[in-house]
């Protein structure tokens, strides 16, 4: 079924209730010295293996928030700590979630995990974005067709035409992204490489949906769409992915990988 623009903010309602829901618990298990840490199988980082039980609990709580949406408009789900049931290939649009966006920082107790739910079509477009940020309590969120929002106020990104700008890694992909929007001018990236890894759909889709609504830039490190509902693989290695808060930063850092290409 299409989803009109009445549908897409009922939708995102409920994506940012389930997003602070989680939200909450995650910031009630914060610094907690008995929080219990396992390993799982993902990418070859220690970012992308590490897992707690913070994350199986967030995700439970976002999957009971949106399963009536999900019964009502017919949508299908991609969550991280699940398995992939396909049905993002057989329905309109599909959720794509991730319970904490950057395990690795929550566990060691420091900024840049937050909750992710993105709602895409089965053309790969971002169509809702919510972030939530636990620690500093700041909502981020997007609707395709309505615009791009900060703690639920219109939200416009200072666009700058400067030579230097700062590249954002110290968190999670999702934070980053977001973190690029907070200090204009700024970019974050991960190269492509052979390997799987370089973070999954679920780590792109919910901040894409913000880049495209704000005017700033998202792509791959070719400068094409990003993938956000490959068949071949969960993992964005394959291109990379790039966001930059302007054009004229991306332009920079797509150009610098095509000489490195025909080097």
């Amino acid at each position: 079924m299409k989803l009109s623009l009445d549908d897409l903010t009922a939708l995102a309602k409920t994506a940012i209730d389930a997003a602070k829901q989680a939200g909450y618990l995650i910031a009630d298990h914060a610094g907690r010295d008995d929080l219990v840490v396992e390993k799982k199988e993902s990418g070859e980082s220690l970012a992308a293996q590490v897992v707690t039980e913070v994350d199986r609990k967030s995700q439970a709580m976002i999957l009971k928030a949106i399963e009536q949406a999900c019964q009502t408009y017919d949508l299908g789900l991609l969550a991280e700590e699940s398995e992939d049931d396909l049905s993002r290939f057989e329905k309109d649009y599909f959720w794509c979630i991730d319970p904490i966006d950057g395990t690795l920082p929550f566990i060691e107790s420091r900024s840049g995990y937050a909750v992710s739910i993105a709602l895409v079509s089965k053309e790969g477009v971002p169509c809702i974005g919510v972030v939530y940020d636990p620690l500093e309590k700041i909502l981020y969120h997007a609707i395709k067709g309505v615009g791009a929002f900060r703690d639920e106020e219109p939200w416009n990104v200072r666009q700058t035409s400067s030579d230097s700008y700062e590249t954002i890694d110290r968190g999670g992909a999702v934070m980053n992204a977001c973190w690029v929007l907070e200090n204009a001018p700024a970019c974050f990236y991960k190269k492509p490489k052979p390997q799987d890894g370089g973070g999954c759909l679920w780590d792109y889709a919910a901040t894409a949906c913000l880049f495209e609504s704000l005017g700033a830039w998202v792509s791959d490190m070719c400068g094409n769409p990003l993938e956000l509902n490959r068949k071949e693989s969960l993992y964005m290695n394959h291109k990379g992915v790039l966001f930059a808060s302007n054009k004229a930063i991306a332009k920079e850092l797509v150009l610098g990988m095509k000489d490195i290409d025909n080097t």
